[in-house]
This record gives C-alpha cells, sequence and structure tokens, in this order.
C-alpha cells in the first residue's frame, strides 16, 4: 500500500524528498536537507505545508489553460463542436 503524500502524515524532508523524486530530482543526493534552491517554485507551497500536493498541481494546471477574451476563437454564436 502507498504511503500518505497528505501534509498532515508527512515531515518537510519528506515532502521535498516525494516531490524530488516526482521530478526525477536528487537521485545523486544523500540526503534532502538544503536543496530546496533546485526545486520548482510550483511546489514550494506543498513542501513548507502550505497546500497540499493535489492543489498545488490544480492552480498549476488551471493558470495554464485560461485564455483571455480577445485569445479565444470566435464561434459565431455556436459551440466548438459546429451544433
Amino acid at each position: 500500500m502507498s504511503r500518505s503524500k497528505l501534509i498532515k502524515d508527512t515531515t518537510r524532508e519528506e515532502r521535498l524528498r516525494i516531490v524530488q523524486e516526482a521530478l526525477a530530482w536528487g537521485d545523486d543526493c544523500d540526503g534532502v536537507s538544503g536543496l530546496t534552491s533546485g526545486v520548482d517554485a510550483m511546489y514550494q507551497p506543498y513542501i513548507d505545508g502550505e497546500m497540499e500536493l493535489f492543489e498545488c498541481n490544480m492552480r498549476n494546471s488551471a493558470s495554464s489553460y485560461v485564455l483571455s477574451d480577445r485569445n479565444r476563437p470566435s464561434t459565431g454564436g455556436m459551440c466548438m463542436m459546429g451544433h
């Protein structure tokens, strides 16, 4: 069974290791303390215990797909499926 990755069930060092392993960083490191400089800023709130990992991922996904009105395609009143 997989171990919980929730903030309440992990230490800061464990969260740092979780992120590093997920991003394939730290493979050659003996320890993880003091290695936060190479970690993507997207995951820093999780490492610091401020936001769950899934929340970091959701926040990043949502911001990646937001288009301003001027960048949205015009559909002429029809949906994108042509209906």
